[in-house]
């Protein structure tokens, strides 16, 4: 896949949805009862380009303060959902050292995963950071996890919303009307090709979340040092 293709394909798309008023809502993200959690794998950026990124996220607070910000504690980008979030689920369904196994078994050979955050893109229904991984570490990690997963009796639902591909981070969520989609988007081309900054992954962090990935109901199974 070419990274860039598709962030650009994703932000044409969306950029004229949300100006023709053709964009979501998440009705979800203060539903209190909401009870959908999963396993995943994730990469945290550094405090530096979480810095750039609250920048960032400050001017569009100033036109559209009443979105949903991720504060920098829930900034990620997912390296793998292997049980994408599902209404019910709790960690006492699986026996969590078979799947910090497979991970670390997946880990063996890798090479050092850096991350260029360059440029922002959008869906309908979020504003995301374009992540560019500088090499095939992360895409030789998917795959091993993939592999190794499917090879095992484990509860695993890996790929089944979509084959992950990118190593973007969502940032901005829709949750109210907008109120100036006009500048909304006029703030995102200011920052389409900003340089948020480069870091190298010094570990991964398997978590158990809920569907927006909130610290406070988050919990740390296993840190990975790489």
């Amino acid at each position: 896949m070419n990274l860039q293709e598709h962030y650009n394909q994703l932000y044409k798309k969306s950029s004229e949805a949300i100006l023709e008023g053709n964009y979501n809502l998440d009705s979800q993200i203060n539903n209190t009862s909401d009870s959908r959690f999963g396993l995943t794998l994730l990469i945290r950026p550094s405090q530096e380009i979480k810095a750039n990124i609250q920048l960032f996220l400050d001017e569009l607070k100033t036109i559209e303060p009443e979105q949903y910000y991720y504060p920098d504690s829930d900034i990620h980008i997912t390296v793998l959902s292997i049980i994408s979030c599902y209404e019910g689920f709790t960690l006492d369904k699986i026996k969590v050292e078979d799947y910090i196994e497979i991970v670390q078994n997946s880990l063996t050979d890798l090479d050092k995963i850096k991350i260029e955050f360059r440029g922002i893109t959008a869906s309908p229904s979020a504003i995301m950071i374009q992540g560019f991984p500088t090499d095939e570490s992360l895409n030789v990690l998917r795959d091993k996890l993939r592999e190794n997963f499917k090879k095992s009796p484990l509860e695993q639902s890996i790929d089944s919303r979509y084959s992950i591909s990118t190593a973007h981070s969502t940032v901005m969520r829709f949750q109210e009307p907008l109120q100036n989609p006009k500048k909304i988007i006029e703030i995102a081309d200011k920052f389409r090709h900003y340089d948020f900054g480069k870091f190298t992954a010094e570990n991964l962090e398997l978590v158990y979340n809920d569907w927006y990935q909130r610290e406070e109901n988050t919990i740390h199974v296993k840190d990975f040092n790489l």
